[in-house]
Order: C-alpha cells, then structure tokens, then sequence
C-alpha cells in the first residue's frame, strides 16, 4: 500500500514538472535598445510599441501567465548595456531580451544571457560575428547582419560599371563589419577598393570624410554606417556636390531615415531591406495599426521584434515552459509566418533565414502618399541573401 502511494506520488510529481513551467510566474522581455541617440527613429521607442503590440495579441499572457514588456536605454554603449542586462538577468526577471540596434551592445549581451540560461533576440545587429564566432545556443538574429546588406547589393551596384568604391565608416563593430562584407563582394565581382576612411560614432560633421572620398575619384562613395549618420553624411554629400560626379550607396537604410532627408535627398539610393510596410495587404494592415499607435510607420526594426516576440511566445507555449535552451530548440523547430516573414527558419547559429529586398528609393514626382517612399526591384531568396551556415564560423554549427 506504501508502495503503491509514493509510486502515485511520483507520477503526480512527473506529471506536474510536464506541466506548464514559468520561471517566477511571469514571461518577462526586455527591450534594451537605443530610446534617445541617433538610433532611436529606427528602433527606440517604436519597437517598444511594436512588443507591447506582440503581447496583447498573444492574449497578454502565455500558459496562463502574464507578458510583461519593460525597456531601457543602453545609450549605445556596451558597458551601459551590459550592466543592464545583468540586472534584469540576475534581479528584474527577464526572460528574454531583445533589441540592441548596436553590435557592441549586442555581443556582450549575447554572452550574459547565455551565462544566465536567457535568450538574447537581435534586432538591427550587422556584426555577422553575433551569430559567427560569438553565436551562443540561446540567441537570434531577426531581420539581417553585414553579409545580407552588402552582398547582393555590391554584385547589383559593379554590375553597373560602378566599378571602383570607396567607404565612409562608422569606427566600431557594426561599421568594420559591412566595410569588409561589402569589400569582399566588391571584389568578388570584379570592382576595387580604392581607400576608406572611419568617422566616430555620431558624427555631426563629415566635410573631411567627404573631401577624402571626393579626391579618390572613385565612382561609388558607400557609407557603412546608419541612422543619424547616414543621414547626416547624405545630406552633406549633396551639399558638397559629390552626388554630381560620385554615385552614393547606403549598405544600410532604414524607413526612418528616408523620412528625415526627405526624397529630394534620399531619391534613387539603392539598398537592402528585411521589409517594407507597403509591400502587400498584410504588411499594411499591421503596419495601419501600428501608425495608428506611434504616429509613424514601422522600420524593419520595430516590424521585426513584432515577429520575434510572436515567435518566441509561441514557442513558449509550445514547450510549455520558459527555460531558454528548450525554448530555443522550439523556435528552430517551428517555421517563422507571418506579415514580417513567410517560411523563415532559424537555424543552428542563430540566423532567421528568410527573403531580402533590393529596393530603391522613389522620387518625389513617383511618390503618391506619405511614406510612400520605396519601389522593391527584386526579392533575394534567403538562402542566397544570408552566408552559408558552415562559413559562418559558428561552433554550434559544426554539431548538426
């Protein structure tokens, strides 16, 4: 009789830890991205929005467990963002953090959620080294890295006979990442590198910069930096007449900066983006109630963590727990649908594989409505937008 009771105690036992299991009775996210510099128009407060959106359509709770969203500010510095991490790691609860918009803050954030069995989900990280040498089980990259910008870009733009490049900088992580991408595309497909040169991280004045890409005659001056950077260094290249003789190339755009130069500046870029608002009925319509709630519409950046939070709640509950390695093995086990991606796949290191755009900036004459900004010109397949899973340099990689 004993027996037979401590034996119906085990079984209830086993079968309450097969039931639901989240940690602290609460599925906590993070968003740590920049909410106040020269990265804020691209994710900041809008992908705070756009989680908070993500949450309430998930039913605001998961297993019947409340979705909480909470945010902070790294200040785009790594030390600042690793220490808030830390907190929400070790103290606040948070189960998974999202964001970043900055390679620096996302390498070391990458590294303490591992440490701290949580997941760590990048939003506009270009360093290809976050799901390369650094790749952890417990992280994502959702929408691109420095290889997917460049690549076909690079191959579109020499095809052209625009031949001979010369790069314009941001001096950190994300900035060296797409220079060497795009270096390597560049010569892949026959053209040349004549110089390059680094500019600080929120730079006001680029005049120098701009009279060195001036002087190299090359025909292509690429700008491997983003947001208010890129934007500033645009603006300024019209003034300073380089658009007359020099083709100008953005490796990377976002909707938000289109809108602050405006199409008399921003008109013909060529670029490649995760996603556009105006693409389809689907993308409209999230992206109308995502105006409707921010006032402007989604970059890549926001429509993403949208996607990635869905995606990871899903996963959750199809677990039926919150630990992050088996929350993880869910979210590559389950096929990425939805308005930001069709078919997308996560895979062993980390990279959401799905389809790219090769899009190009319209002109004023061309555009029929506010943020009617850019004309798609072609679809690059995932499989061909991202780097190979065994080149990536991924250990994880090398286990399946």
């Amino acid at each position: 009789m004993v027996a037979a009771v401590e034996a119906a105690c085990l079984l209830l036992s086993f079968g309450s830890e097969a039931r639901a299991q989240i940690s602290d009775d609460v599925v906590r996210i993070g968003v740590l991205n920049d909410q106040s510099g020269l990265y804020a128009d691209l994710g900041g407060p809008g992908t705070v929005t756009a989680a908070r959106m993500a949450a309430e359509d998930a039913g605001g709770s998961v297993l019947g467990k409340p979705v909480d969203i909470i945010f902070a500010d790294h200040q785009n510095k790594a030390d600042i963002g690793a220490a808030i991490a830390r907190q929400w790691f070790e103290a606040g609860k948070v189960d998974m953090a999202i964001g970043f918009d900055n390679s620096s803050v996302a390498l070391a954030v990458e590294q303490l959620a591992a440490e701290h069995d949580r997941i760590a989900i990048a939003g506009a990280v270009g360093s290809t080294a976050f799901t390369g040498k650094s790749c952890t089980p417990t992280e994502a990259s959702w929408i691109y890295d420095s290889y997917a910008l460049t690549t076909s870009l690079a191959k579109a733009i020499v095809a052209q006979g625009l031949d001979t490049w010369f790069f314009i900088t941001v001096d950190y992580t994300f900035g060296h990442s797409l220079e060497a991408d795009a270096t390597s595309a560049v010569q892949a497909a026959g053209g040349k590198v004549l110089g390059s040169v680094r500019h600080p991280l929120n730079t006001a004045d680029f005049s120098s910069y701009l009279l060195q890409a001036q002087a190299s005659g090359a025909k292509v001056v690429a700008f491997a930096n983003g947001g208010g950077d890129m934007v500033n260094a645009i603006k300024q290249a019209n003034e300073f007449g380089l658009t007359k003789n020099q083709t100008m190339v953005t490796l990377l755009v976002f909707l938000s900066d289109v809108h602050a130069m405006q199409l008399e500046a921003a008109q013909g870029l060529k670029f490649v983006t995760g996603f556009y608002w105006d693409r389809n009925d689907e993308t409209r319509a999230w992206s109308k109630r995502f105006f409707e709630r921010q006032g402007k519409m989604p970059t890549m950046v926001q429509a993403s963590a949208y996607s990635a939070i869905r995606h990871y709640l899903a996963a959750v509950t199809s677990a039926g727990t919150d630990e992050a390695k088996t929350v993880m093995a869910k979210m590559r086990e389950m096929p990425v649908n939805d308005f930001y991606v069709r078919n997308g796949r996560l895979r062993e290191d980390g990279r959401l594989v799905h389809d790219m755009y090769l899009a190009q900036v319209k002109t004023p004459p061309e555009s029929a409505a506010p943020w009617d900004y850019y004309r798609i010109l072609a679809t690059i397949p995932g499989d061909q937008a991202f780097r190979p899973l065994d080149k990536g340099g991924c250990p994880l990689a090398a286990q399946h």
